[in-house]
């Protein structure tokens, strides 16, 4: 069964065909599915996931959704987009992943809190709990947000670039998480950068370069002839 199926979807500026990110996007993501998107600098990854998530609207085409994971997704921005500037503790950020089921204005039940507690203690982060989250490095910070979405508990998790600047222990501990979500039978979609990563961890690959250039069995995907497509599309679009 789909949990997400895109025809046709083409995002960018109305008025100029050329000048869309996304070309004639058409396939669908399983229930229960673990799907690396990959694709060279400029090839449209974090446009489709923000699109898929709700924030950027597609000019054609259509995405649908599977009914029963509707109000189940969930996107992992950037660490680049987040204000770390904001006076916010690690603990009340975790805690933003509740906000759904609490409300603004109840407090947290005892249940509540040991999600809160767990999650901080999965991803290593219950020593920095009353932390601004300004002053974590990055990893730290990626961490928080892990445990954010773990508070969440989604069906469907959308990820952009979560595995960037980060090092390599807390990258480790990552994908550990995301492969826990996977045998869990949630369905995950990360836009990557390293294809040797997505061949050691992800079943499944969308290649994108504005266009589909190759979905399915990672191990089919990432073959030379549709890396080298990939890189030629992306060259000739600039």
């Amino acid at each position: 069964m789909f949990a997400i199926r895109l025809e046709g979807v083409c995002v960018g500026k109305r008025e100029n065909t050329d000048d869309f990110i996304l070309k004639d996007i058409t396939g669908q993501f399983e229930q229960g599915s673990m799907t690396a998107i990959l694709g060279p600098n400029g090839a449209g990854k974090s446009t489709l996931i923000k699109t898929i998530s709700g924030f950027l609207k597609p000019i054609q085409g259509s995405i649908t959704i599977a009914d029963t994971l509707k109000n189940q997704l969930s996107l992992l921005p950037q660490l680049s987009e987040i204000d770390r500037s904001f006076p916010i503790t690690v603990y009340d950020l975790v805690a933003l992943g509740a906000w759904r089921r609490v409300g603004a204005f109840r407090g947290y039940s005892q249940q509540e809190k040991e999600k809160i507690a767990t999650a901080l203690e999965q991803v290593g982060l219950t020593a920095y709990a009353n932390q601004l989250i300004g002053t974590l490095s990055g990893g730290q910070l990626q961490r928080a947000l892990f445990a954010r979405l773990i508070v969440r508990d989604p069906q469907v998790f959308l990820l952009d670039e979560p595995l960037t600047a980060i090092d390599e222990e807390t990258e480790e501990q990552l994908v550990q998480i995301m492969q826990g979500w996977y045998k869990a039978g949630r369905t995950v979609m990360a836009v990557l950068h390293d294809a040797a990563l997505v061949q050691r961890v992800f079943p499944q690959t969308l290649l994108l370069a504005s266009e589909v250039v190759a979905w399915g069995e990672t191990s089919t995907v990432l073959q030379e002839e549709n890396l080298q497509k990939a890189r030629r599309l992306v060259l000739r679009g600039f």
